[in-house]
């Protein structure tokens, strides 16, 4: 039976599918088969046509106030449904339930649930979204997505981060723990630092399964037992003016940079992101930023007479005609690659064809501690090294600079001469 309210009075008759199919007064009409059942019946707005949906109406048991849902709509919603919801909803509020809220917690619960099953191979892009404004080097970023899409995402990918364990971290790691050792300690750190994100996020509430300090120490072999360092292939410091004569005969921005690389004993990227903002000309100093620093503090560099010619020549647009604010640029002006300069050594007749451009920082450090009498401390600095030693770096002010000059200026006379 329905009840149809007309002002305080309620008539009643018979309730049926077919007639709320044909039923056009507008207004609130009630179920009388179940309390609280409501069905509503509005005008649509320039037509005669009207629209009906469920509504339930209940007192909260939580706040003793008068509170309405939406069931849905007439016919979508069926008069049986409509009644078994409201059913359900009517026993929530004899038990001191509101629904209204109810429903609410729940979904929040699922939103967190959905948030906490984030899988890893998403979990892995936002954190390096996240963590490469920090990184030096503009290739990191994809060097990450590389080694993690070659090794981690074929099993972890589609994982949920909460889930993961020590055995499906192991699957990734055991087939190059011994034949690719470097990268299967970079594909664990890698996994162990996103997943240690995602427990800083609360999307992980477990203990790391990549961290050695865990399991994983007892169930892969030692690196020591297993790992063979290999060294950057460097040219032996008595054949460097060799190496230097060599390369300053070739032509072009890529040996050019490759001769400076040598006589500053910078790094590869810091020296091909060098731009002329960085140069003080007057007191022929390289300042490189700490954001482009691997150890990301400012690095002061002393420029010896040969390092000074060679910017002198590339200001002199005789590498690059080019306008551009890189000192060393690529043909389009923009930054140049370090694929160039191991082109240069690579085309570069025996032995020095075997060797790379950053070997040539272990050159120099090489000749400092051979050939001179420079305090370890001096070429340390000189390398952009950190300070090893907490209480050495706590007290440490200067930077030793001109020190440093005096051995650049030692390593240019002696590549040259």
């Amino acid at each position: 039976m329905v009840g149809i309210v007309v002002g305080k009075e309620i008539t009643k008759k018979a309730f049926t599918a077919t007639s709320i199919k044909h039923l056009k007064s507008t207004g609130m009409h009630a179920d009388s088969g179940q309390r609280g059942l409501y069905l509503q019946v509005t005008q649509k707005q320039n037509s005669h046509n009207v629209s009906k949906s469920w509504l339930f109406r209940f007192t909260s048991p939580i706040t003793n106030k008068r509170r309405e849902m939406g069931l849905g709509p007439f016919p979508t919603r069926s008069l049986s449904d409509a009644r078994d919801l409201a059913a359900t909803y009517q026993r929530q509020v004899l038990d001191g339930i509101d629904p209204i809220e109810d429903l609410k917690a729940k979904k929040s619960k699922e939103q967190r649930n959905l948030a906490s099953k984030l899988i890893f191979k998403t979990a892995a892009e936002q954190y390096i979204n996240v963590k490469k404004s920090e990184w030096t080097s503009p290739k990191h970023a994809q060097q990450w997505r590389n080694t993690l899409n070659c090794y981690a995402n074929p099993v972890l990918g589609d994982f949920s981060v909460d889930e993961i364990t020590t055995t499906d971290v192991l699957r990734v790691l055991e087939p190059i723990w011994t034949t690719k050792h470097e990268t299967a300690t970079r594909v664990r750190q890698r996994i162990e630092s996103i997943l240690d994100w995602c427990i800083a996020r609360g999307s992980r509430s477990k203990i790391n399964p990549a961290s050695m300090k865990a399991n994983l120490s007892e169930l892969l072999p030692r690196a020591s037992k297993i790992k063979q360092v290999e060294h950057h292939p460097a040219v032996p410091f008595e054949e460097a003016p060799v190496f230097f004569k060599s390369v300053s005969i070739k032509r072009g921005v890529a040996p050019q940079a490759l001769l400076f690389l040598l006589l500053t004993g910078s790094r590869s990227n810091e020296v091909l992101g060098m731009t002329w903002s960085e140069v003080d000309q007057t007191k022929n100093i390289w300042i490189i930023p700490k954001e482009r620093m691997k150890t990301r503090q400012e690095h002061r560099v002393p420029l010896s007479k040969q390092a000074l010619s060679i910017l002198n020549r590339s200001q002199n647009n005789q590498l690059n005609p080019k306008p551009t604010d890189y000192v060393f640029p690529n043909p389009s002006g923009k930054r140049l690659s370090s694929a160039a300069l191991l082109s240069v050594m690579k085309k570069m007749a025996a032995p020095f064809n075997q060797y790379v451009p950053h070997g040539l920082r272990s050159t120099f450090r090489d000749w400092g501690a051979e050939t001179t009498n420079t305090p370890n401390e001096v070429l340390e600095m000189a390398l952009a090294h950190t300070i090893k030693n907490k209480a050495e770096s706590a007290y440490r002010r200067g930077d030793l600079l001109e020190k440093r000059r005096k051995l650049m200026n030692q390593w240019g006379k002696y590549l040259h001469d």
